[in-house]
This record gives structure tokens, C-alpha cells and sequence, in this order.
């Protein structure tokens, strides 16, 4: 059974704190990582893909368990699926997809938001939790929202 969604407001609050304080990029993706990481308790692994040239998005700020997948092409896994379609995916049971990257034994499911800028995807954010069918529209709205 999923725990009472907490305070959206509160932590889209705290992420514009975050964004608005003057430090390095990835100090600032690392604070929204851990934002979102200690403020929701299906969130257990939380990190930013930054595109880069030749089609490939490569690992950037995250908290949780370290990941061999720190370079990924545009179309492998969930999130190659979404740096080529630029739309989220919602996996509530990454058992299910055939075409999934693992990340440990522990993930259940994940969620992958493409971060837009000026109409170009800049990066992805991505959201691993060790529960089976945990994102709800509360998720949607508050990814949505950052």
C-alpha cells in the first residue's frame, strides 16, 4: 500500500530554492536529486541525464546506488526511449519491458521525465523506486511542475 503523497508544494518550494541559489549545475541538480529523493518515499534512486552530441545522455547528478549505466545511446532502455520520443514513461513494473536497462535487482519500477529547454530536450530526469506500481497522478504533477 502506497504512503500518503507528501506536500507537493512544499518540495516544488524547496527545488526553487535550490534553482534559484547561485552554484555550479550540477550542485544544483545534486540539491533537486536529493530533494525529491528524501521528500518522496518511493523515490530511491534519482538522478539527471544530460544530453550530450552524437545521440548519447550521460550520467550527471543522482543519489542512490552507483550505476554502470553512465552513458546510455538514444533508444536503449527507458531512457534512450525517451531522449528519442522527448516523452515521459511511466514503467510500473520495469519486469515487463523487454527493452530495460537494469540498474539493480532492487528496482521495481522507474520514471523518466525529459527536461525541456526552448523546445529541446537538455536532459532527462530519472526516477527508480524498489516498489511495484508506486507513481500515481500525484508523481505526474509533480514532475511535471519541475
Amino acid at each position: 500500500m502506497n504512503k500518503p503523497f507528501p506536500n507537493t508544494q512544499n518540495i516544488l518550494k524547496d527545488i526553487e530554492t535550490a534553482i534559484s541559489q547561485p552554484k555550479s549545475l550540477n550542485s544544483t541538480l545534486l540539491r533537486v536529486c536529493e530533494i525529491l529523493e528524501s521528500g518522496v518515499s518511493h523515490y530511491d534512486w534519482v538522478g539527471f541525464y544530460l544530453v550530450e552530441p552524437g545521440d548519447q545522455l550521460v550520467l550527471g547528478s543522482h543519489v542512490g546506488a552507483s550505476t554502470e549505466h553512465t552513458k546510455i545511446a538514444f533508444g536503449a532502455g527507458v531512457c534512450g526511449q525517451v531522449a528519442t520520443s522527448e516523452t515521459r514513461m511511466i514503467i510500473q513494473n520495469v519486469a515487463l519491458e523487454e527493452n530495460y536497462l537494469s540498474c539493480g535487482s532492487n528496482v521495481q519500477s522507474e520514471v523518466v521525465f525529459p527536461v525541456m529547454k526552448a523546445g529541446k530536450m537538455i536532459a532527462e530526469l530519472d526516477i527508480d523506486s524498489h516498489a511495484l506500481s508506486p507513481f500515481t497522478q500525484d508523481d505526474i504533477d509533480l514532475l511535471e511542475a519541475i
